[in-house]
């Protein structure tokens, strides 16, 4: 069975997201961006939320074939075209996209076929309304979250519709020259 792996940067006090979506107080170096991209080498397929996708369907395909792409535009841009995306949304569904999936219903059931599929990991980067409908179905495997030294006090938070305790086992952690921790941390079924 695949396992669903959420990759999300969070604040010290436990937001996703400022209080209007803003994410310009997330740190990132290149470090971290090799280390993401061993994340991803293991993931055969992108779970998003609607605005998460749109955000990055509009980047990621053409990202690497610009003059000025870096080395993590190029590597990120081959693997979001290569692999399956699944989105979460009530309002869009783009049945043009083969490579695209849309759940809008019955979501526990779709994301447990899903799983059972062949092939790699699923992973979900950001998206917190997409994260938040698999916590409350407890059907996230394993959670790296990445927090950076700031405090927002307000926002979207990391944790939301959690229906019941999920325990969880301490995996492995990293700190990068950013400051940011990497705590990874998988689920105790």
């Amino acid at each position: 069975m695949r396992k669903i792996i959420l990759h999300l940067h969070a604040t010290l006090d436990g937001f996703v997201a400022g209080p209007n979506g803003e994410m310009d107080w997330i740190k990132l170096d290149d470090e971290m961006f090799d280390f993401v991209g061993t994340l991803t080498d293991a993931a055969g397929t992108a779970l998003y939320g609607r605005v998460t996708y749109q955000m990055m369907d509009s980047y990621w395909p053409t990202a690497g074939d610009k003059p000025n792409a870096s080395k993590h535009d190029i590597q990120h841009s081959t693997w979001y075209n290569k692999v399956d995306k699944v989105v979460l949304s009530h309002t869009i569904n783009d049945s043009e996209n083969n490579k695209t999936t849309f759940i809008s219903d019955n979501i526990p059931a779709e994301i447990e076929k899903l799983k059972n599929k062949p092939g790699q990991n699923i992973i979900i980067f950001g998206s917190p309304s997409a994260a938040h409908s698999l916590m409350e179905y407890n059907l996230i495997d394993e959670y790296w979250l990445f927090i950076n030294p700031i405090i927002l006090g307000e926002g979207i938070p990391v944790f939301s519709k959690i229906k019941e305790t999920t325990n969880l086992k301490f995996a492995t952690s990293k700190i990068f020259p950013c400051g940011v921790a990497a705590l990874n941390y998988k689920v105790a079924r």
